[in-house]
């Protein structure tokens, strides 16, 4: 079953989320309607996450190297600079190219729920596309996201604003959670998580 808010807002006052925003914002200033930011909180069915200004990188091609996910290669992977301008703060990812980041927001999963992580539709029409993720049954830490720019433009992706849409979807009670089998990704910090194996 799909969670609604009212699910999502208990669950976040016992530290599902965190920080958390219980209602969609759109504008720093609300009142004004000033300041307009890529909406993030609490949605009907869901949270809009926001993309931690801390870190984002983007893979560059190093001649004489294969990606192997086996073996990761961190030569591969270059910091980008953080920018601000009245529109905000954000980095910029090249056309035709992939890029690393991590969600602001700390998430502890429920051991029956499975958090099923998607793009917004805003980025999307810019040719931004969020690779879907899961953060299984009592899965903690901070997403790191994986962005593809599929279009040939430069594009901004603003950080502190949202980012992805996450859904919850609650199962049956498993026989072994992510915790419990001490999955690699667990406790994933505010920093970009590398592949592992």
């Amino acid at each position: 079953m799909l969670k609604n808010d009212r699910w999502i807002k208990e669950q976040a006052q016992e530290g599902m989320l965190m920080p958390f925003q219980d209602k969609l914002v759109r504008h720093l200033d609300p009142q004004t309607k000033k300041k307009a930011v890529l909406s993030f909180g609490c949605s009907s069915y869901g949270y809009d996450l926001r993309l931690s200004s801390k870190e984002f990188l983007i893979f560059k091609h190093v001649p004489g190297t294969i990606m192997n996910p086996k073996e990761f290669n961190p030569e591969n992977l270059e910091a980008t600079k953080l920018h601000k301008d009245e529109f905000g703060d954000y980095f910029i990812l090249p056309g035709h190219s992939y890029g690393l980041g991590v969600a602001l927001e700390k998430m502890k999963v429920p051991p029956n729920i499975t958090v099923i992580c998607l793009g917004k539709s805003t980025y999307a029409r810019l040719g931004i596309i969020v690779n879907t993720t899961p953060a299984e049954a009592s899965w903690e830490g901070h997403l790191t996201l994986e962005f593809s720019n599929s279009s040939g433009a430069d594009c901004r992706i603003y950080a502190n604003e949202g980012i992805c849409q996450i859904l919850f979807f609650e199962g049956d009670d498993c026989e072994t959670t992510y915790n419990d089998r001490k999955g690699k990704y667990q406790n994933q910090p505010e920093q970009v998580t590398l592949a592992k194996i």
